[in-house]
């Protein structure tokens, strides 16, 4: 579970980023949970972008996405959500120490 400061620090590290996946009319399948895991393994931090014709609500977008990769979601902004894992092999962000 993620702290207030550490999920500002990964905001503002995301804010730069730009969408690496779209979330469409088909909705959250097996292959797109796979892949989502892929990236966030090789990039610990990835935003998520849900298309006006997902026919799944956003909130249950973010919470399949979340169960199915193991990920945080550390923000979800209209259509955009912001996921986070701790990468195995390859790690990137130092997220600020808990007290």
């Amino acid at each position: 579970m993620l702290t207030g400061k550490q999920k500002r620090f990964l905001r503002a590290e995301a804010h730069h980023l730009s969408p690496i996946f779209q979330v469409g009319k088909g909705g959250v399948n097996e292959n797109m949970i796979k892949q989502i895991g892929e990236a966030l393994e090789a990039r610990e931090l990835i935003k998520i972008s849900i298309l006006q014709n997902c026919e799944q609500d956003k909130d249950e977008v973010a919470e399949v996405i979340c169960e199915g990769t193991n990920c945080e979601i550390v923000q979800q902004i209209g259509s955009i959500i912001v996921a986070y894992k701790e990468s195995v092999e390859n790690k990137k962000l130092e997220l600020p120490k808990v007290k």
